[in-house]
């Protein structure tokens, strides 16, 4: 089973290519220079996005780090503390941004493993005024959850949680790299998702397969700030329209197909599940991502990612025994099935 075309790459929904549409609204757009707001594909992608999340202003960044990094720093000033998770991407993979640029501490507690924050831990951890302690000002909690298998985050928890921040003077953050994903598999508008937020982060480049790019949407006077803190970090970009162009397209397009990818990770799941020496629950598969254990003595995590690299699959160790395989529009049910194929024949050596 050798590779003989382009591998089967589940590492991430990040290495998807755009589509035709994509590449052909990329050549045609209309352009113009963003630092000016004068790009018109740019603002209609923004106008797009902030109608869909229910907001009333969004605005164009180049990456879901970035749009997580000028929201805390809209919400928050130096000295401020903000509460997020422990298994939280802001926390654990964006190099620390918010404390090394905005000077903004993180207070983590325990992701539960459905990705919530319990709410009474979250009440216990807001600071009481007190000249030795830092501000809260900010919860920030991540849909769906990554580190927590993909699982969307329920209508009813970001009501409760957003009704908690703002009874305490507190605001929310989503961090919203995959909420598509989670409104698919809510069957909830991504608008009624965030309605209790007060800023949220879209990606564009990962299950809807734009090349590049993010968006935070929030209120008027909050997305001013943004746009402010976006220049600061290096985030002005001039004739950006063409690569909103493919924004557009994913936003229009491919929203709705990632109940297909959700459907091929619960197939990739349930294939797995039947291999000795293979650790998954196939009902614990809430949308595009399969977080499996290897539970053989003697193999590890990397020793099936290197040995599957090499029959042409690639998947991603995420500890020592745990791979993590994402689903995205480039994989087809073969896909799956020859990924099912590839690691029972690896499982099945001596």
């Amino acid at each position: 089973m050798k590779a003989t075309r382009n591998p089967i790459d589940l590492r991430s929904d990040t290495v998807t290519r755009p589509t035709e549409a994509m590449r052909q609204a990329m050549l045609t757009a209309d352009v113009g220079d963003d630092v000016y707001g004068e790009d018109p594909t740019v603002n209609r992608l923004e106008s797009l996005a902030a109608e869909m999340l229910g907001k009333e202003a969004a605005v164009f960044v180049s990456s879901g780090t970035m749009g997580n990094l000028i929201s805390v720093l809209s919400h928050c000033q130096r000295g401020d503390e903000m509460i997020l998770g422990d298994g939280a991407h802001i926390f654990l993979y964006e190099q620390g941004g918010s404390a090394a640029l905005g000077g903004v501490q993180p207070r983590t507690i325990r992701n539960q493993p459905d990705g919530t924050l319990d709410l009474d831990e979250i009440a216990a951890s807001i600071r009481g005024e007190n000249d030795h302690f830092p501000i809260t000002r900010l919860v920030c909690v991540e849909n769906t959850h990554n580190r927590c298998g993909g699982r969307p985050l329920s209508v009813e928890y970001m009501d409760a949680v957003g009704e908690l921040a703002h009874s305490r003077g507190l605001r929310l953050h989503v961090d919203g790299a995959r909420l598509w994903n989670a409104a698919v598999a809510l069957d909830a508008s991504p608008a009624r998702l965030v309605r209790s937020a007060d800023s949220v982060m879209v990606c564009l480049s990962k299950g809807l397969a734009a090349p590049v790019g993010s968006v935070v949407a929030g209120s008027r006077e909050f997305i001013r700030k943004a746009r402010r803190n976006r220049k600061v970090v290096g985030g002005g970009m001039r004739q950006a329209g063409f690569i909103a162009a493919a924004g557009i397209v994913a936003l229009s397009e491919m929203v709705e197909r990632l109940a297909d990818d959700h459907a091929n990770a619960k197939r990739l799941a349930q294939g797995l599940a039947a291999i000795d020496g293979i650790d998954v629950n196939p009902g614990d598969v809430p949308t595009n991502m399969v977080y499996f254990s290897v539970a053989r003595e003697g193999m590890k995590a990397a020793d099936l990612s290197a040995a599957l690299k090499d029959r042409g699959v690639l998947i991603s160790p995420t500890s020592e025994r745990t791979l993590r395989a994402v689903i995205h529009y480039e994989i087809s049910g073969g896909d799956v099935d020859e990924t099912i194929e590839a690691v029972s024949a690896v499982m099945a050596r001596d």
